[in-house]
């Protein structure tokens, strides 16, 4: 990444890493109403029984959490209030209690929650559940574990017991590097030192998502009873996960020097396309999501928030001393990726499809997740330091002569060069890549002989890469670098300064 190059002699490491992680636990076959409705059939239950069915597991549930209470000499506190923080009051237990491994505390609360209602349909004559969304009682059992460092299990007590588990991957890979000798300093959520910055990489990389799938199973069949009285077991899917590049500084004034100016470079050049590009996603005219950019202050630090959907990049100064680039989601099929598809003949395929919500997407996630920290990174380092991309600019603006042919440079300032230039640049063929056809759908009017020339024109450029043995084309390092900043400079300072002198 240029930003690292650049300010290397200042940076002591640098470290990719998940973040924060949401799991969320369904029970197949009674997740939802029509199977649930078909389990009290098979049992024999009547479907107006189901109130009567559900109750001994709420109060199962129950008793599980007053005894695992009592063997800890823990009191559970219930939370009557929504504005109070279940965070806050962790920090302080723990403060109390130090960070060794065991139960830190049980809070409960009365909390909304998916659940079931019986139902006689009078034109069909038939009965069933109906799904509703009521309020139930929540445990929310805190604790330390020697792998996975501060987690929690949330338990409804309520059918159809949909778990909620939180962890930190951070506190996951200083686990994993204590176990092999290696010694960290943490910085809440964070490694601000370690013996190798190097072997963290590593280890963080090599994420054991078998391991993660076995703490799952131990704590639902621990903090969750009830689930030995069905012949299912817990299927966890994600449902929130956030993965950051920390790049830590030597010295907080190393950091502050530069941070200033990129806060400020971030808020007024970003672009609704720039989110959509780092996300590698394309921003169709038909879009609806929520979309647009954030500034706040933060206690640790200063936040800069770019969103697209349930999606967002953001960059913050952790204490003043890391830099942190994190892309969060609430929901990963947000995100495409090529996987063997199942078709409905009972065919597969390999294609580009959304990533599926299981827990094994942690796999393919990290490497979608990593880029679109590295995309938002270079595209701050390109406008943040334009001198290397002015001469590059220059350098694609003069004709380039192959095989006794001229093939022009790109002005842009041509009304015609700045519509290939941003048409190649969208968001859409930044994972993907692009091809005549599909270059010839954002530029309407060209022929498929004059997108030919216009590829050409481009590689010899250098702009860019040909996919061999394909018809495939990805846009290069340069090219990202100068059509990026040759935008940029062009709206944010030309223009700008030629309106001023006309005042």
């Amino acid at each position: 990444m240029l930003f690292i190059e650049k300010y290397s002699n200042q940076i002591s490491g640098v470290l990719h890493c998940y973040d924060r992680i949401v799991i969320q636990g369904t029970i197949p076959g009674i997740c939802y109403a029509a199977g649930m409705t078909s389990y009290l059939y098979f049992k024999g239950i009547r479907i107006f029984d189901y109130p009567q069915f559900a109750a001994p597991f709420k109060e199962e549930i129950r008793n599980n959490a007053k005894k695992i209470a009592s063997d800890n000499g823990i009191d559970i506190q219930f939370i009557a209030k929504r504005n109070i923080r279940k965070e806050k009051i962790i920090e302080t237990v723990i403060k109390e209690r130090g960070d060794h491994p065991g139960l830190v505390h049980i809070l409960s609360a009365m909390e909304s929650c998916p659940s079931y209602k019986p139902w006689h349909n009078k034109n069909t004559h038939k009965t069933y559940l109906k799904s509703v969304q009521g309020k139930c009682l929540h445990y929310y059992f805190y604790f330390i574990d020697e792998d996975l460092g501060l987690c929690y299990v949330r338990v409804p007590t309520w059918c159809p017991f949909r778990l909620q588990i939180y962890f930190n991957g951070h506190n996951v890979l200083n686990s994993t590097m204590k176990k092999e000798g290696l010694q960290n300093v943490m910085l809440d959520n964070a490694i601000l030192k370690t013996d190798s910055f190097e072997s963290a990489q590593n280890f963080s990389n090599a994420f054991n998502i078998e391991h993660i799938h076995e703490k799952l199973d131990e704590f639902a069949n621990f903090y969750c009873p009830v689930i030995k009285h069905f012949d299912f077991g817990y299927h966890w899917s994600i449902m929130q996960i956030e993965y950051a590049t920390d790049i830590i500084f030597k010295r907080q004034e190393d950091l502050k020097l530069i941070y200033e100016n990129l806060t400020r470079t971030a808020i007024h050049s970003v672009k609704p396309e720039n989110i959509a590009t780092f996300l590698g996603r394309k921003l169709a005219p038909q879009y609806q999501g929520e979309m647009g950019n954030n500034f706040s202050t933060r206690i640790e630090g200063t936040c800069v928030k770019f969103r697209m959907g349930p999606t967002s990049i953001k960059m913050y100064d952790k204490h003043g001393i890391i830099l942190r680039i994190e892309t969060t989601t609430n929901d990963i099929s947000f995100f495409k990726h090529y996987r063997k598809v199942e078709h409905r003949d009972g065919t597969t395929s390999m294609k580009l499809a959304k990533i599926k919500k299981g827990l094994y997407s942690m796999g393919p996630l990290t490497k979608i997740l990593f880029s679109a920290n590295k995309r938002f990174l270079n595209f701050l380092a390109d406008i943040v330091n334009p001198s290397v991309g002015i001469k590059k600019l220059e350098k694609i603006s003069e004709t380039v002569i192959q095989n006794n042919r001229p093939f022009k440079g790109f002005n842009f300032f041509s009304q015609d060069d700045i519509k290939i230039l941003q048409a190649v640049i969208s968001g859409e063929f930044t994972i993907n890549g692009f091809q005549n056809k599909t270059l010839r759908n954002k530029l309407k009017g060209y022929s498929s002989s004059q997108i030919s020339r216009v590829l050409k024109r481009l590689h010899t450029h250098g702009l860019i890469k040909k996919v061999a043995k394909t018809y495939k084309y990805y846009l290069t390092r340069l090219g990202s670098q100068v059509i990026t900043m040759g935008i940029k400079l062009k709206s944010m300072v030309i223009i700008p300064e030629l309106a001023n002198s006309y005042e």
